[in-house]
């Protein structure tokens, strides 16, 4: 797939996934989902939901390292810096044929703009926190967030998902 229709794709993702409300119940239950999906598909993954500074829901499933971890914090920072998806990041990124130490200084210890890390955005608020998957390829990793997020959302994954 082309990085301009992924990124095309990615964009309409970020522009509907977007909660009327969302608290403490609402990251369980999209990181429980999550999950299920995980349990269900016999996948290992690291599986964070956080507001902003607050961790809401986490899980480490068999078979997943402390590497998996840190996968997750430099893909959230990435998301909480630049209100993307890590994915989306990394894509541009790609495509410029640059890298973000080389854009924006940001060290390789602290950043990954790999896919994985979508933001959590209100409809009233813009973002708010974010949800990470680690432990597939990115795209993959990338995708499996997506469809949490439209499972809790009602919204038709087949629709949104990555082409």
């Amino acid at each position: 797939m082309p990085i301009a229709d992924d990124l095309a794709r990615i964009a309409l993702q970020e522009q509907q996934l977007r909660f009327a409300h969302f608290d403490e119940e609402t990251a369980w239950r999209v990181g429980a989902g999550l999950r299920a999906m995980a349990v269900e598909r016999n996948l290992s993954l690291v599986i964070d939901v956080r507001r902003i500074g607050q961790p809401l829901f986490y899980t480490a499933m068999a078979g997943t390292t402390p590497d998996n971890v840190e996968w997750v914090r430099r893909k959230s920072n990435v998301t909480a810096r630049f209100h993307r998806s890590s994915y989306a990041i990394g894509l541009e990124l790609e495509q410029k044929g640059s890298n973000l130490f080389d854009r924006y200084g940001l060290a390789v210890a602290d950043y990954a703009s790999h896919g994985g890390c979508f933001p959590l955005r209100s409809v009233s608020a813009g973002m708010i926190g974010s949800v990470t998957v680690s432990g597939l390829p990115q795209r993959d990793d990338h995708d499996l967030a997506v469809e949490g997020l439209c499972t809790e959302l009602g919204v038709d994954f087949g629709a949104l998902r990555l082409q």
